[in-house]
């Protein structure tokens, strides 16, 4: 009989540097067999996007699965099971899987499901491996609107992860094996130093903290864990979990939160269209945007992601051939989000990028 595939789970608030570290580990994947499984807001699959544009072997199309259907903690019966089913059937299985949680995931309900029947003779959790702004967090925040995210979690009675935005960050350390401090160039020592204290006093057990930059790591530090963390998920509770230890009926929906994807003309001058998509985030408070952008003259596409006023940009691949050229741009925010207005904006903002 086959052993157990070992599993790694990544998660990490948004903007944290989740598929960047997927993508360098692929390209460092020393011949293994990596099968993908992403979560992500959005009908766009940019994340699903990036890595399979990422040129290698370990980036098919058939090794990466994309789940849209909303957070991954909230939907484990309904999709990440029979993914894992459909995987395990596969007549040449992975050598190892990794799981992306969306920014907004808890990690102890899916790590949990790895308990489930069918599962667990077959799947290991070798790890949990919690990625860390480190920067925001020596900033003292974890996305650049988050005063007014956690406002409306405070005010709206109506939404079920009433948690904070610190609680969830918490929540997503004391599930972790392994904590990554990502961004790690952007603060200096001492400030790195302050983080990794505050990072490990989320937990009272002795935590493996390391750091990166640019999620750059090799296979043999990610993988390999052997820490069989489903058989220990039970003494990692979430603050949920413990607020409603008493049985009280629960579920974890995030219908506070919307996404769309905007479509815009060729973006002639990236840096003015980044400086725009500044001001829009602002006006709009919107939460997350990432896409690909259209750039006149450029044989590959632009990449695009923002969280709050910090945004990247990058080619990635060139246009395949047949490949309608196109500027589209997922957009995530809270439930009352303007689409039209943000829309009507980004399109306003691609026309006057003029080179």
């Amino acid at each position: 009989m086959q052993g157990k595939i070992p599993a790694t789970v990544i998660t990490g608030f948004l903007g944290a540097g989740k598929t960047t570290m997927i993508r360098n580990l692929l390209q460092n994947a020393d011949g293994r067999k990596i099968a993908l499984i992403i979560n992500e807001f959005g009908d766009l699959g940019v994340d699903g996007e990036v890595l399979k544009g990422c040129g290698i072997e370990t980036c098919a199309e058939e090794d990466i699965v994309e789940l849209n259907n909303g957070c991954i903690c909230c939907t484990v019966a309904d999709d990440f099971i029979p993914t894992m089913t459909k995987l395990l059937e596969r007549e040449s299985r992975p050598d190892h899987i990794v799981i992306e949680t969306s920014g907004l995931a808890l990690p102890q309900p899916l790590v949990a499901a790895f308990n489930w029947p069918g599962i667990k003779t077959h799947v290991t959790v070798d790890g949990v491996v919690t990625v860390v702004d480190a920067a925001a967090v020596a900033e003292g925040r974890f996305a650049d609107d988050h005063a007014k995210l956690d406002a409306q979690r405070r005010a709206d009675g109506a939404l079920d992860h009433e948690s904070p935005l610190e609680e969830l960050f918490e929540d997503q350390i004391r599930a972790a094996d392994m904590v990554v401090l990502n961004k790690a160039d952007l603060i200096d020592a001492a400030r790195l130093d302050s983080v990794r204290g505050d990072v490990a006093g989320q937990t009272d057990r002795p935590l493996k903290i390391i750091h990166a930059t640019h999620g750059r790591l090799p296979a043999e530090v990610l993988l390999g864990l052997n820490s069989a963390t489903e058989g220990q998920i039970a003494l990692r509770k979430s603050h949920h979990e413990m607020e409603h230890e008493n049985g009280e009926d629960h579920h974890h929906d995030h219908d506070e939160f919307e996404s769309f994807v905007a479509s815009a003309g060729a973006v002639g001058d990236p840096k003015r269209f980044t400086e725009e998509l500044k001001q829009i985030i602002a006006t709009h408070d919107v939460l997350r945007l990432k896409g690909f952008c259209d750039v006149p003259g450029k044989p590959m596409r632009l990449v695009v992601q923002a969280v709050g006023q910090r945004i990247e940009t990058y080619f990635d691949r060139p246009w395949a051939n047949g490949e309608q050229r196109a500027t589209r741009l997922v957009v995530i925010g809270l439930h009352d989000i303007d689409q039209a207005a943000i829309e009507e904006a980004i399109g306003r903002a691609a026309a006057s990028a003029e080179p």
